[in-house]
This record gives C-alpha cells, sequence and structure tokens, in this order.
C-alpha cells in the first residue's frame, strides 16, 4: 500500500494507484489529486483545487494526469488564489470579451462625451477594423503578441489610424484592470516591440524648469477664459501633478475637503489604478473657488453647457498668460524640483501615479506613500505659491 504523503511528490503523483483523495498539505492552496478506478479497471488521475470565491467553497478542475504536471497544477493552483484576492473569478464566469469589455468601456466614457458626439461610433470603428483579433477573446487571455498583431499592420503605414487604435485600445484594458479582470495593460508591452516611427525616439512635453513655474502660476491667476472653471481647472494641474484629463474629468464625490484628498478612480487613471491625490492648502484654495464656479454640477469643471470642460480651454488659459509649456509639461517641472530637492525617487514616482516597470517592485511596494507625497506635494505648493 502506497503511503500517504503530507504534500504531494512527482514520484507518488506517477505510482500512486489506490483510488482516493490525496491533498497537497497545508500550503497547497487547496490542491488535490483525485485517483479513480473506472469500470474497466483502468486508474485516471485529476487534478482538483478547492477556493472559496465570494464566500463559498468551491472546486475547480485543473486538469488530468500526466498531460498536467505537478508543477504545473501548483503553479495553476497559486495563480488561482492570486485571482481571487484580486476579486477574479478563476473558472472565468463574468470576465468578458474584449469586444464586451470595449462596449462597456464606451458607455462609460459616452457619459463625458457631448450629446451627438461621433466618438462612440468613431471608437467602435476603430475596434472593428484594427482589434478584430481581440474581439471575440475574454480579456484575461489576452497577450502582448495579440495587440502586436493588431497595430504592426498600420504603425507605419498609418500613424494616426495607430495612434487612435493604441489609445482606444489601452484604455478598454484600463477598465479591465480597474474591474480586476487583469492585472496589466498588454499594449504597452506590444509598444515597446514596435519600431519607432520615422527613427524617433520617445517626443517630450514642453515644459518650464521649475524656478519660472510660480511666475507663470501668477500669470495664469490674471488670466479670464470664456469658460470661468478653465482658470482654476489650470491651477489645480499645476499645483497637485495630475495628467490634464484627470483634472478635467475631475468629480465633487471624489473629493474629500475635509480629510484633504482627491481619489481618482481607476477608469480615470492612466495605469487603471485608483489614485489618491494628497491635497495642499493651495489646492484646496482653489477648489473652495471652483465650488463656487461650479453651482450644482458634479463636476468640479463644469464647460458653460453642463459637460466636462473641453481640453482646449485650459489650454487657452496658457496661451493667453503667455506660459510657454504643455499642461502635461508642469508634471515635468514638478519631478525635476522633487529630484533637485533630494525627494527619493520611489516618492517621486508616486507623486506623478507612475507605475513601477519591475513587477518585483511593485509586488513589494505595499504602500501608495500618500503620507509621503502630502509633504512633498506641500512643499511643492509653498515653493511656487
Amino acid at each position: 500500500m502506497t503511503k500517504r504523503p503530507r504534500t504531494l511528490s512527482a514520484a507518488f503523483v506517477r505510482t500512486v494507484n489506490r483510488p482516493g483523495v490525496y491533498g497537497d498539505g497545508r500550503g497547497g492552496r487547496g490542491l488535490s489529486l483525485r485517483v479513480h478506478r473506472t469500470l474497466d479497471g483502468r486508474i485516471t488521475k485529476t487534478w482538483r483545487q478547492r477556493v472559496r470565491i465570494e464566500g463559498r467553497l468551491t472546486s475547480i478542475g485543473l486538469g488530468p494526469y500526466p498531460e498536467v504536471t505537478l508543477a504545473e497544477a501548483r503553479q495553476k493552483a497559486l495563480d488561482n488564489s492570486r485571482g481571487v484576492l484580486l476579486g477574479q473569478d478563476p473558472r472565468g464566469r463574468g470576465v468578458p470579451t474584449f469586444a464586451e469589455a470595449a462596449e462597456r468601456t464606451i458607455k462609460l466614457h459616452r457619459e463625458a462625451w457631448k450629446e451627438g458626439s461621433p466618438l462612440p461610433e468613431q471608437w467602435e470603428s476603430t475596434f472593428r477594423l484594427h482589434a478584430a483579433p481581440l474581439l471575440d477573446k475574454r480579456v484575461d487571455r489576452i497577450e502582448s503578441a495579440d495587440v502586436l498583431r493588431c497595430l504592426s499592420p498600420i504603425w507605419n503605414s498609418k500613424p494616426a489610424a495607430a495612434r487612435k487604435a493604441r489609445h482606444r485600445i489601452a484604455a478598454v484594458f484600463r477598465w479591465c484592470i480597474g474591474r480586476n479582470y487583469r492585472p496589466d495593460n498588454p499594449v504597452d508591452r506590444a509598444v515597446e516591440a514596435l519600431p519607432k516611427v520615422n527613427g524617433n525616439t520617445t517626443s517630450h512635453h514642453r515644459a518650464l524648469p521649475h524656478a519660472e513655474v510660480g511666475a507663470a502660476l501668477r500669470a495664469v491667476r490674471g488670466t479670464t477664459d470664456t469658460h470661468p472653471s478653465a482658470v482654476p481647472c489650470v491651477e489645480l494641474i499645476v499645483l497637485t501633478a495630475v495628467r490634464p484629463g484627470e483634472a478635467r474629468g475631475a468629480r465633487w464625490d471624489e473629493i474629500d475637503m475635509d480629510a484633504g484628498v482627491w481619489t481618482i478612480p481607476a477608469s480615470r487613471m492612466k495605469a487603471g489604478r485608483e489614485f489618491a491625490v494628497p491635497l495642499s492648502r493651495g489646492a484646496l484654495d482653489v477648489l473652495g473657488r471652483a465650488r463656487k464656479l461650479s453651482g450644482k454640477s458634479s463636476l468640479v469643471f463644469p464647460s458653460r453647457t453642463g459637460g466636462p470642460l473641453p481640453s482646449k480651454a485650459p489650454l487657452r488659459v496658457l496661451r493667453r498668460a503667455g506660459v510657454d509649456s504643455t499642461l502635461h509639461g508642469f508634471r515635468s517641472s514638478a519631478r525635476s524640483w522633487m529630484a533637485e530637492t533630494g525627494v527619493p525617487a520611489e516618492v517621486a514616482e508616486a507623486c506623478l501615479a507612475h507605475v513601477p516597470k519591475s513587477q518585483v517592485v511593485q509586488a513589494y511596494q505595499r504602500s501608495d506613500l500618500l503620507a509621503r507625497r502630502a509633504e512633498v506635494m506641500q512643499g511643492w505648493n509653498d515653493y511656487i505659491g
């Protein structure tokens, strides 16, 4: 009789022929080998895993032995356990196809688009023409190679279409990350594998030296625009170093004035992860003025028609103020100031909501460093006035 082991071994799995269920021990994440004798006397072996999904114990099949080895079964069990911790269902239930996720992403963005905007149809056309290899696949099974097949044919021949396809496909995956359907955005690695268009390297946004930002901010405050909320929007972008689109789409229900924190949902973040922005005293003052201008709108910076502030309005403020920088360039200015004032790199990158490229760093960086970031951003506020 084969002795039942505390944990499974490759030799035991290969030789055991007594029907029963053999677990992989306390650290086995619910993995077990089930040995069964068929009516014709044959021995079959299959892998199962017991996991708790939404509070209920569930048994998941991981495949037959020897097609699935012990090492492979353990890896599957580990992946499933990690997925459950992220709120995923390892059985695949509820995970949408790319086409379904694209439809939900468009529906989410439609709320911010003007009524009658052609953007929904344009996004649908992009996915239909340039994302066909993805449409029928579940989003958690799409790899960077799949995205590469979409972008490669148009990357050099149709750069404008490729740029739109890249950003729109990435937006769908950011929505998926926010819903815990997958942990990463495969567009990033796909783009890394593509050649630089016309041999160019990455372009940089025009930015001011950090010593000139204070004067630029004062010039902005003395500027008017047809959209009253455009000036405070620019002020908030400069003071918080957020991306322009994140500021223009800000909603009052995201902002806790008492705690001094603005929580941007994952669906509106480039990395697809919720981000808490510490609000300095200057930022809180800007928001106080914006509250009076926004009236009953749920948007912090509404347009005259009640929708989100147009992207050109903040840029127009910069031009009228004579500021030679892009909105995004103020992030670079803030980052340069942090580097020169000795702010640790991991804190500075966290201030800009940059996600570490190293998966090891991501795994061990448990804190979003909110308290430390609050100190840094107040220092930036004090520096630029």
